[in-house]
């Protein structure tokens, strides 16, 4: 039951990947396997929410270096997350007119890819899926094939290599120092081994998360490539594949390496306020749609970075719930700017509330529990951030709406009718988890408790 996902999706993508049929079959084939994964993750999610962490070694290797699978509540809320999005852009882009027969099959690749990276229990294999992700969206990042797109794409493989190249590194120099390559193993000798090499390890693959991210001063390659991709794979980048960089820095700091993490908080909070502030001031000065979203992408990115530099189960559990919402809001904005219809307007209002923190968006939700933190940690300087980054978020997000909806939106004629459907149904989403929060803060509280090493099933 554990590989099931894993393996719809492994076969899946290489099914799809040697047919020889039209572009729009390969597209429906790919929507029904992805579908399929979804509803494995979430029939094994329910198994791990009752039952508590999964585990499972593969090969007969020997103990702690071998290829695990270790399935907690945090992967499967990130895997859920990342195939959703992919199976809403893949929708979507198949609705607009696939232009290229291999897309559906480098979604699939990238399924496979970021579900592995939330299912796999051990660093290397960490990375290997790391790897199958990050090398379907450069291909994804080329998609369409105009010469902008290509210059973004060369943008992209150049910066996320660098950072690809790095955590490999940490790795190697994480197995040099702990012997071990099992995430737990690793978090078990951690505390048995000189302080100084492990926290330069630990520097290094923040940055490589942070390359992924694009969180300030790492975010330079992100606006040229969200400007210069359709929608639907700027759709993935920012709400599936960035998953990797917030899952990566809550795994590996707030579970594998927690000292290394509260060691590091100064900093996390330093470079979090100022993407907060540079992400929303940049959001106001530019009037290019896709350019406005990017530069809010690396703004929104800080919260998450504030969240895990108050630390504690507070602050691990603002990181999760955040990291969500935000993942939602901008998939479903990326796809809604690119589109007209009052429908399509009504549900971008949705999405550009939910990055404000207007209630009863679920983007509320997110400000609110970290605002709890900030207060129960006595940091009011970060509650007066939180509150500066809201109005900065209000202002640009309605600007925005006002440029693309109320004076644009007279003059163009309305999209399609499925890609509606699907922002719309993106924005009703967003609008349950504001209304009717507490199966999240369920899950996320118990993700928070199997971090923390309290793993119990309710």
């Amino acid at each position: 039951m554990m590989e099931l996902p894993l393996g719809i999706l492994w076969f899946g993508a290489v099914i799809v990947a040697m047919l020889d049929g039209t572009r729009r079959r390969n597209a429906v084939l790919s929507i029904v396997i992805l579908a399929s994964a979804l509803v494995s993750t979430l029939v094994l999610g329910a198994d791990v929410y009752r039952n508590g962490t999964q585990e499972m070694v593969v090969g007969g290797w020997e103990q702690g270096v071998g290829i695990s699978l270790r399935i907690d509540t945090l992967g499967i809320i990130f895997a859920v997350l990342s195939q959703a999005v992919l199976l809403a852009a893949l929708v979507f882009e198949t609705a607009n007119g696939i232009k290229a027969r291999i897309f559906p099959a480098l979604v699939l690749f990238m399924g496979l890819g970021l579900t592995g990276v939330f299912f796999t229990g051990d660093a290397f294999n960490f990375y290997v899926f790391f790897e199958i992700a990050m090398i379907s969206a450069y291909v994804l990042a080329s998609y369409g094939e105009t010469p902008r797109q290509f210059r973004s794409a060369f943008i992209f493989i150049v910066v996320n290599l660098l950072g690809s190249m790095l955590f490999l590194i940490s790795i190697a120099a994480l197995y040099h120092t702990t012997g071990r390559l099992d995430m737990v193993g690793i978090k078990a000798q951690v505390p048995l081994v000189a302080e100084s090499p492990i926290v330069l390890i630990s520097a290094t693959i923040f940055v490589a998360f942070g390359v992924k991210l694009g969180l300030f001063p790492f975010h330079f390659w992100l606006p040229a490539v969200y400007t210069g991709t359709r929608a639907s794979v700027v759709a993935i980048l920012s709400g599936a594949l960035a998953n990797i960089g917030s899952y990566g820095l809550i795994r590996f700091g707030a579970d594998v390496l927690p000292r290394e993490l509260e060691f590091g908080a100064p900093v996390l909070l330093i470079l979090g306020a100022v993407s907060i502030v540079y992400g929303g001031v940049q959001s106001i000065s530019r009037h290019s749609a896709n350019e406005v979203l990017a530069y809010s992408s690396i703004g929104q990115v800080g919260y998450i970075m504030v969240a895990l530099a108050i630390g504690g189960e507070a602050g691990v559990f603002a990181a999760i719930l955040y990291t969500v919402i935000n993942g939602l809001n901008k998939a479903l904005l990326f796809l809604a700017v690119s589109m007209r219809g009052w429908l399509v307007g009504t549900a971008f209002a949705i999405g550009a509330f939910s990055v404000a923190g207007v209630p009863p968006a679920a983007g509320f939700l997110g400000k609110l529990v970290l605002f709890q933190a900030a207060i129960e940690d006595g940091s009011w300087a970060i509650v007066v951030l939180v509150l500066l980054g809201g109005g900065l978020s209000f202002l640009y997000m309605f600007q925005l709406y006002r440029r693309r909806f109320w004076i644009a939106g007279e003059e163009e004629e309305e999209s399609a009718h499925l890609p509606q459907v699907i922002v719309v149904g993106m924005a009703v989403g967003l609008l349950l988890i504001g209304l009717w929060p507490q199966p999240l803060l369920e899950l996320a509280d118990q993700a928070v408790l199997g971090i923390m090493g309290t793993d119990t099933a309710p």
